[in-house]
């Protein structure tokens, strides 16, 4: 069903990509009213295996929860300080402290998240498994996407929720292109029982606190998350530095590694890293992490000129691609939902969403990766500080030094205080 052009009222929804971006997209449009959603998700089963921790800010939890788009329903783990940390032969299996960061954080495991906002996806939300999007297109009247067959689908709007190489970006700026960052990430996670097998067990590590461990070159991240299971924990690590040679030649294009599918020498230079740089008792953390349970994601930036074109709508990472250290990514895809939900309330026709949406997120998308790139720089490589010789007044200006710009660690607060909305919304109002 084709919508009003000269209002929204209905109309048809396509989303294209069935991961947190799209699920929060899929229910914003269902909510605001149209008549159609359907997501077309290229992956043939379930998304809830991709066992990768994030993290979200207390205050921006706060405002998604009072718009209806996050609730303390759905899991997470508590998390109050950081401690960076440094190795140092004399100063315990911890390592030296560097600094304790407040962390006003709660972390979450990638699939509980998404198995939660698909849940709350209203029913009259179609989602279409296997379904590989091979264009997509449209203009001022209207937009389409083409499937591996040659056969379109036309609605009244197309938005694309299909990552950082998305095929909705092509039609919208195939000018902009994810570039990588020249460092990779080994990414890794288990049952958090396994703390036991060290020396000293679970003890040594309190719940609340996340750990960044530093080394020249590099750092790892380690906290925990919720498990699949309610009532479980996992360990969540993210291992930063320089790829072999010949891989870091390969990187050109958008590419990743995924769980089972690394060679033994791309393993075993991440064991390697982790045993000579981390203090023993991280090294020992990242030790208990099964092969199967480890891959590698090289780092990129990707932000666009628009995000909007003709009938076309680019979300989350399909539109900016922010490097982990903001610690920002799910906040960014929900925030945008957000965005697209608050420009249909207020926009007459769908130029106008479009047009309000793009001025709401586009500049915050830019910021985003501009702190991203001052973080990674200034944390990863050559330019990060002489972690030997710091101190805590040196981590703190350090710090400050990195996030005074813009940007927003954590994400952005949102632009406008939200409507309070109940977050269980199940079923879409008609606009007739």
């Amino acid at each position: 069903m084709r919508g009003d052009t000269d209002g929204i009222r209905g109309g048809s929804i396509a989303v294209v990509g069935g991961s947190i971006a799209g699920c929060a997209f899929a229910r914003a449009a269902a909510r605001n009213g149209a008549e159609q959603v359907v997501v077309l998700e290229r992956t043939p089963g379930r998304l809830e295996d991709r066992g990768v921790g994030l993290c979200v800010h207390d205050d921006r939890f706060a405002e998604l929860a009072q718009a209806g788009h996050l609730d303390d329903g759905i899991r997470r783990h508590r998390l109050t300080e950081r401690h960076w940390v440094a190795r140092d032969g004399a100063a315990g299996p911890r390592g030296r402290l560097l600094w304790v960061q407040p962390m006003p954080f709660h972390s979450y495991h990638w699939g509980v998240l998404w198995q939660a906002l698909r849940e709350r996806t209203p029913d009259t939300v179609a989602f279409r498994l296997a379904e590989t999007v091979a264009g997509a297109g449209g203009d001022q009247a209207g937009a389409w996407v083409e499937g591996a067959d040659g056969r379109r689908e036309s609605y009244d709007l197309v938005i694309g929720a299909d990552g950082y190489r998305s095929m909705v970006r092509e039609a919208v700026c195939p000018e902009a292109r994810p570039e990588y960052a020249g460092y990779i990430c080994w990414r890794g996670s288990f049952p958090s029982e396994h703390l036991a097998e060290l020396p000293g067990g679970a003890g040594v590590w309190p719940e609340t606190e996340a750990i960044t461990a530093c080394f020249p070159g590099g750092q790892c991240v380690i906290y925990r998350i919720p498990g699949l299971t309610p009532g479980s924990t996992q360990v969540n690590w993210v291992l930063y530095g320089a790829p072999p040679a010949e891989l870091g030649r390969r990187l050109d294009n958008p590419t990743s590694i995924p769980p089972g599918e690394l060679t033994d020498e791309l393993l075993s230079h991440g064991r390697r890293l982790a045993e000579e740089q981390l203090p023993p008792y991280w090294a020992g953390v990242l030790g208990l992490t099964p092969a199967e349970r480890t891959f590698v994601q090289p780092i990129y930036d990707l932000e666009t000129p628009r995000r909007a074109a003709g009938r076309l709508l680019l979300a989350g990472d399909a539109a900016t691609v922010v490097r982990p250290h903001n610690t920002s990514g799910a906040v960014k895809a929900v925030q945008d939902a957000w965005a697209f939900e608050n420009a249909w309330r207020e926009g007459g026709s769908w130029a106008e969403l479009l047009d309000s949406y793009d001025r709401e997120r586009g500049q915050v998308g830019r910021e985003l990766v501009a702190l991203g790139r001052r973080l990674g720089t200034a944390q990863v490589g050559p330019h990060a500080p002489d972690w030997s010789a710091i101190d805590e007044a040196g981590m703190t200006a350090w710090w400050q030094h990195q996030v005074t710009g813009g940007g927003g660690f954590g994400g952005q607060a949102l632009s406008a205080p939200p409507a309070p909305r109940q977050a269980s919304s199940a079923a879409p109002v008609r606009h007739r």
